[in-house]
């Protein structure tokens, strides 16, 4: 049944990974009316099974023409898309907003650019809003989600991972750090999570670095005053593949502020690979 405070009919802009389609079930599993926009070259095949249709990610036109056909009461947009070039960016927004706003767009960081696609959507007269408003299951709960849980040692790291951070938030670098015996192996930047953790590992393999004998945590965190609607970090079961292969010993994430990408799955992966998952205060 439809609750309340849920949109009616959502359109799902949707990229790259599985995060599109688990929005939709989730939100379709709710009551919602679920309409998809996929973005052709990232979304994928799957989501077919809902009302599709497909939409080059530099035809802004073409998307706000197929959100009007839709009607939405809500848009969400999800899953992942490559970041284009400071040429196809001013195409894409130069129609849209003001010389000022536009060199702003070019200049600085991913934070701004989502923002400048909130603002877009937004500006032709449609509501945009997070995943986590359609499919509020997917967010983290608080407390250890395994068998395992982190001993002081991971504590401690994440701790530390959390003041870090917190701390690099203003810059727009990323949402998530590797930490072990209290040293900084990673800070994840525009390569994503995946990248992040793979280069760990092959730092090990070039005996570039060691892990503390209590192995290493992942922490994931949302930005300091980012675009929630957008943006929110997440986990799934390949996160716990990657973590594994780098020889990490737990995840920890944002209560409430981390989305979970096929939670029993994830939780299956990381029991059987000796991993903890913890969601941590915010």
């Amino acid at each position: 049944m439809l609750a309340a405070d849920l949109p009616r009919r959502i359109a799902i802009i949707a990229g790259g990974g599985a995060f599109p389609l688990a929005v939709a079930n989730a939100a379709a599993a709710q009551g919602c009316e679920v309409r998809v926009i996929g973005l052709r070259g990232f979304a994928e095949r799957a989501l077919r099974r809902f009302p599709t249709v497909w939409a080059d990610m530099l035809d802004p036109g073409r998307v706000l023409a197929e959100l009007r056909a839709i009607a939405p009461d809500a848009v969400v947009l999800a899953g992942n898309v490559t970041r284009p070039g400071p040429l196809a960016i001013r195409s894409v927004f130069s129609a849209f907003r003001n010389r000022d706003e536009l060199g702003r767009i070019l200049s600085a960081g991913d934070d701004r650019l989502l923002r400048g696609v909130v603002s877009l959507i937004e500006d032709a007269g449609f509501r945009v809003v997070g995943a986590q408003a359609v499919a509020p299951e997917l967010l983290a709960p608080a407390g250890v989600l395994t068998r395992s849980a982190p001993d002081a040692a991971a504590e401690a790291d994440i701790a530390k991972a959390v003041e870090l951070l917190r701390s690099l938030g203003p810059f727009d670098v990323g949402q998530g750090a590797v930490l072990s015996g209290g040293r900084v192996l990673a800070v994840e930047g525009p390569e994503g999570t995946d990248a992040m953790l793979a280069r760990v590992r092959q730092l090990q393999r070039r005996r570039r670095l060691r892990l503390d004998g209590s192995g290493g945590v992942l922490v994931k965190l949302p930005k300091p005053g980012q675009e929630t609607r957008i943006d929110l970090p997440a986990v799934g079961p390949r996160t716990v593949d990657r973590a594994r292969a780098a020889g990490l010993s737990g995840i920890a994430v944002a209560a409430g502020g981390v989305l979970l990408l096929d939670r029993p799955v994830l939780v299956r992966a990381a029991d059987a690979a000796g991993l903890f998952l913890v969601g941590i205060p915010a």
